[in-house]
């Protein structure tokens, strides 16, 4: 979930918000499909990313582990992730034109791109990541517009409360046998990514109620002797 890299050394050496201007438009990526190839399993998604892609393609889950997403185990958590496919380990989204056919509901590290996230002290900014795009040429564009996310504060929160989320879990898991560490991975893997979302509705509310009722399930795990 964290890459173990000293953010200064692949960045312009800034941190920016919502706000700030960045140099990370890369002009629509026209003729350009490189970031969408060989990237493994690093797309990580997370319930939002399921919640945008089952309402998009109107799926469930199930039908998207199929052919577009798959499992894979992450500091000891298993989560969904882009499946890549054929000779060039293609994103299996990415049609022959090398377009995104489900760009309004790209996963959220697809957004952010160029960009990565910073986590600290509880919150996160956001750094360019300076060898990652094959655009040279990119222009300034503000954040919150290049991420395209509406209402950025309240999807700032989700953000932080995902990730310290999963690194608390991490450290409670640590402590735990592997039966226990199986159980509470298929109880979270079907609590927060398979059991359906009511995509008509908004996301947030729906997240929070799985979300605490989750948290309570760690707490008494991390409890136990």
């Amino acid at each position: 979930m964290e890459r173990a890299i000293d953010w200064k050394e692949v960045s312009d050496g800034r941190l920016y918000g919502p706000n700030d201007m960045v140099k990370a438009d890369c002009g629509d990526c026209a003729g350009c499909s490189a970031c969408c190839r060989g990237m493994g399993s690093s797309i990580l998604l997370d319930p939002l990313d399921i919640f945008r892609m089952t309402g998009f393609l109107n799926c469930s889950f199930e039908k998207l582990m199929e052919r577009h997403v798959e499992l894979n185990v992450v500091d000891g958590m298993i989560l969904p992730n882009l499946k890549m496919v054929g000779a060039e380990e293609a994103c299996s989204f990415l049609t022959e034109e090398g377009r995104c056919s489900i760009h309004p509901a790209r996963p959220g590290i697809c957004r952010i791109f160029p960009l990565g996230r910073l986590y600290e002290d509880g919150g996160f900014q956001y750094f360019l990541q300076v060898h990652e795009c094959r655009k040279k040429n990119r222009s300034k564009i503000r954040v919150r517009k290049w991420i395209d996310t509406p209402d950025v504060r309240t999807n700032g929160q989700y953000i932080c409360d995902w990730h310290y989320f999963l690194k608390d879990a991490e450290r409670v898991l640590e402590q735990r046998d592997d039966e226990t560490r199986k159980n509470w991975n298929l109880y979270l893997l079907q609590l927060l990514f398979v059991k359906p979302y009511r995509t008509q509705e908004e996301f947030y509310p729906q997240f929070y109620q799985r979300y605490f009722e989750a948290r309570e399930v760690l707490a008494s795990l991390g409890r136990k002797p």
